[in-house]
């Protein structure tokens, strides 16, 4: 009976490592250092200030993330937009269909016409927020 306590104690919490981190070293910073030290390690974007420090001893490839705020905003409100402009388009579908649907074929053209005015300016409003966006592109992203 005392084996099957064993084996159960066993089975829980942590499984070991087999090869545990038990050397252990200090370091101290002036304040200079120290906030260099800290510029560094957020800019590596790692969670973790003894990996951060581990990986610049041994060598490792550090990675550093720079994340601009007006392009994520940017990309944001864009992409915003761009669910908006589609839901127009259904709107657009589903008017014609009912133009065609309750009113005679001369009426539904009337319409169709005023339609089309509205149409042709939000093409032109499309054009210019591609361009806008092109001119985002090469200016902001292309680094």
């Amino acid at each position: 009976m005392n084996d099957n306590n064993k084996k159960q104690l066993k089975k829980t919490g942590r499984r070991p490592k087999e090869d545990p981190a038990i050397i252990r070293y200090t370091i101290s910073f002036n304040e200079q250092e120290h906030t260099r030290f800290l510029a560094l390690f957020d800019k590596s974007g790692m969670q973790v200030k003894a990996h951060f420090i581990t990986s610049c001893i041994f060598n490792k490839m550090i990675k550093t993330i720079q994340i601009d705020k007006g392009t994520v905003d940017f990309y944001m409100r864009l992409t915003s937009f761009h669910s908006q402009f589609r839901s127009i388009g259904v709107n657009y579908n589903q008017v014609v269909k009912l133009l065609y649907k309750n009113f005679s074929e001369k009426k539904a053209a009337a319409f169709l016409y005023k339609l089309e005015k509205q149409t042709a300016e939000m093409a032109m409003l499309c054009q210019k927020i591609i361009q806008l966006t092109e001119e985002f592109e090469a200016k902001h992203l292309k680094k």
